[in-house]
């Protein structure tokens, strides 16, 4: 018995436990058979990163695109014809295409960063700076013109001038519990006009 199975492997005929053709792997993989596909990666990864590897040079990056390349097989395994070449030449073509984009994006990435050098100017936007500080400069103009006179003065003298309580009621000629009590007032009138939380 052993020898008839041994006699027909010679003569050419499939062994019977024999794995399946990666063109009929492919094909299941089309109809989203899971198992083909594992199958598939098991056959053809390490074909499929090594070809990526020789393009690009970054080992991870070519892990990346070899990733690609098999979400692109799961993906459009329906677009596989058998009848104009192997599955595995099919595959590694998908996968040559995709390296070489890649090291293309990659080059095209470098080139505007080398292009819009940054590194030698500011590290933030000067103008959008300028313009926040001017509109925030003009709501706390506009918010302190809502406060009353010894609120606005009282305000100003501690907050713009560094004044203590005592010498902002002092150069008032006010109370000190009045001062503070109008400052007090005053600020939550600011805090609400420019609708800062407390």
């Amino acid at each position: 018995m052993a020898q008839s199975s041994a006699r027909l492997r010679l003569a050419g005929a499939p062994a019977p436990d024999a794995p399946p053709e990666l063109s009929d792997l492919l094909i299941r993989v089309a109809r989203g058979d899971e198992a083909a596909f594992g199958a598939i990666y098991d056959a053809l990864g390490s074909s499929v990163y090594g070809l990526a590897r020789r393009v690009i040079r970054d080992p991870s990056r070519a892990e990346e695109v070899s990733q690609e390349v098999f979400m692109q097989v799961w993906q459009s395994a329906s677009r596989f014809d058998p009848n104009r070449g192997s599955a595995k030449s099919w595959v590694l073509t998908l996968a040559h295409r995709r390296a070489v984009d890649a090291v293309r994006h990659d080059q095209a990435a470098t080139n505007r960063e080398n292009k819009y050098d940054w590194s030698n100017g500011p590290d933030f936007d000067e103008v959008e700076e300028t313009v926040t500080i001017s509109l925030e400069h003009e709501q706390v103009r506009r918010c302190m013109e809502g406060l009353t006179e010894l609120q606005r003065e009282a305000v100003n003298l501690a907050f713009f001038k560094g004044y203590t309580y005592a010498e902002v009621a002092e150069s008032l000629g006010a109370n000190p519990a009045t001062v503070k009590t109008r400052m007090r007032d005053g600020i939550v009138r600011l805090r609400d006009c420019m609708g800062v939380q407390a």
